[in-house]
């Protein structure tokens, strides 16, 4: 595989597919950047082709273990190329299409991996996997909170059942991802942190879950009209409501939703404890830029209450970069500053 194809991979397709962690993985070193930026292409795929609407569910959840094979290992790699060649041509958008087409590219280049860089990507996939697969079969139909493009209805919703169900959902599909940025920040970053590898791990795994929180509190009205409901069952049959209630009486579940954004609210604290422990101001600044994003979400979310259900709450672009600049060379107590500015600013 030529150097070329990598920096095809790193640069344009990673940007088209990724809009704030791609500005976060732009600006760490080398030994950091490459094991990272293709587990985030792998995942992305696995979770294109988790979400492509087309096939049947049992064809989506058999072409994601083969590829999960291959990833791992255990599948022949010429198995991804009838992947490829199935699943490219259906994606309507440009960028996922054109992933899934570098999917060989990005596979091959898991191989050049130094093998303990390997084995981490490996560890990591193999847990995302686990929560795409269990997406799957817990919906059965409709697209995950990463997609964010549907806009069919449904009449019969299908819910988590528990608030334990989506702990587990949030670690496999992203908590798992903080302790995997730990044990790398470990092995590459030279007196990273002042803090315990355990330490930072477990500052990382709530910082992960509270990421994906908000992806799931910032998409609720989407997924509702997908068929998917991430609000736990038990909650809402607390309050007299069923899953297909909810967009009927958004109002009604606010204590829910206000629930769930704290929990979130306390996540983002751990992520900024976390991006201050950091040692090195380049990786401080891409672990805290989330942190700073995911404070201002919650704030818009707070603000719209009800109303998420029904229109799209993001941090517009001029505001992230204002983010980027006030948190570049920001030192802890700068960058604690300004993450309370954006948990108070209306």
């Amino acid at each position: 595989m030529s150097a070329r194809e990598i920096d095809r991979l790193r640069g344009p397709i990673l940007r088209s597919v990724s809009r704030s962690f791609y500005l976060s993985l732009r600006v760490l070193p080398r030994p950091l950047r490459d094991p990272l930026s293709l587990a985030y292409l792998l995942a992305r795929a696995t979770d294109t082709i988790a979400d492509t609407p087309e096939p049947p569910l049992d064809v989506r959840i058999e072409a994601l273990r083969n590829l999960a094979g291959v990833i791992q290992g255990n599948t022949r790699l010429e198995a991804v190329a009838a992947l490829r060649d199935s699943f490219g041509p259906l994606q309507k958008n440009e960028a996922e299409r054109a992933l899934i087409g570098a999917l060989p590219g990005a596979l091959q280049w898991l191989e050049l991996l130094e093998e303990s860089d390997r084995r981490e990507v490996r560890d990591v996939l193999k847990k995302i996997n686990q929560g795409q697969t269990l997406d799957l079969e817990w919906f059965g139909t409709g697209t995950s909170t990463s997609t964010r493009t549907s806009t069919s209805t449904s009449t019969s919703i299908r819910a988590l059942r528990t608030a334990g169900d989506l702990d587990v959902y949030t670690y496999l599909v992203a908590g798992c991802v903080g302790e995997f940025w730990t044990r790398l920040c470990f092995a590459h970053v030279r007196n990273f942190s002042g803090q315990t590898e355990l330490e930072m791990r477990e500052l990382g795994v709530r910082y992960g879950k509270g990421l994906q929180l908000i992806n799931i509190l910032r998409d609720a009205g989407s997924d509702l009209r997908a068929g998917r409901c991430y609000l736990p069952a038990d909650q809402l049959h607390s309050l007299g409501l069923k899953p297909e209630d909810v967009l009927a009486k958004p109002a009604i579940v606010e204590p829910i939703m206000r629930d769930w954004r704290e929990k979130a609210e306390g996540a983002m604290v751990s992520g900024i404890d976390y991006a201050c422990a950091i040692k090195s101001r380049r990786v401080r600044f891409a672990t805290a830029l989330p942190a700073l994003i995911g404070a201002r979400t919650l704030t818009l979310l707070r603000e719209a209450g009800p109303a998420v259900f029904a229109r799209t709450v993001k941090v517009p672009r001029a505001e992230v970069r204002k983010m980027m600049l006030s948190a570049t060379f920001a030192s802890p107590v700068s960058l604690r500053a300004t993450f309370d500015g954006l948990r108070s600013r209306p």
